[in-house]
C-alpha cells in the first residue's frame, strides 16, 4: 500500500475534494488541498509532499504552470498536471516545463491511480 504525501492543488473545491478522497482509499496521505498558486508556495514551507497534483489554471494570480515553475526551482517534487483542455497551446505550456505527468480532466479513478503508480515508481 503506498505511503507517499500528495499535495491536491485545484481550484474546484468539489473537484478537489473528490481526488482528496480517491487518494486517501488508495493509501496516499493528502498533505494539503489549495485553491491558489501563492498558497501553495506559503504551504511548501511547511510540508513535503513527494508530489503535487496541479490544476493548469487557479484562483489567484499565480496560475498553475508559473506555481509549479516556481516550486521546481526551490524544492524537490514531482508534479502532475491536471487539465480540463487539451488543446495544443496548453499541452505545450505544460510540456515547457517536463512536468512528471498529466491528467485531463474528467479523468476516472483508475487514470488517477496508474500515472501515481508510474510516476512515484
Amino acid at each position: 500500500m503506498p505511503n507517499n504525501k500528495i499535495a491536491v492543488v485545484e481550484d474546484e473545491g468539489i473537484v478537489a475534494m473528490d481526488i482528496s478522497k480517491c487518494l486517501t482509499s488508495l493509501g496516499y496521505e493528502v498533505v494539503f488541498v489549495s485553491d491558489s498558486g501563492e498558497k501553495v508556495i506559503e504551504l511548501m514551507k511547511e510540508s513535503a509532499p513527494d508530489l503535487i497534483l496541479m490544476d493548469v489554471e487557479l484562483k489567484g494570480q499565480l496560475n498553475g504552470l508559473d506555481t509549479a515553475r516556481i516550486i521546481k526551482e526551490k524544492y524537490d517534487v514531482r508534479v502532475v498536471f491536471l487539465t480540463a483542455f487539451e488543446d495544443e497551446t496548453t499541452l505545450n505550456r505544460i510540456g515547457e516545463l517536463s512536468p512528471d505527468g498529466y491528467l485531463v480532466k474528467p479523468f476516472e479513478d483508475e487514470q488517477l491511480e496508474g500515472t501515481l503508480k508510474r510516476v512515484l515508481n
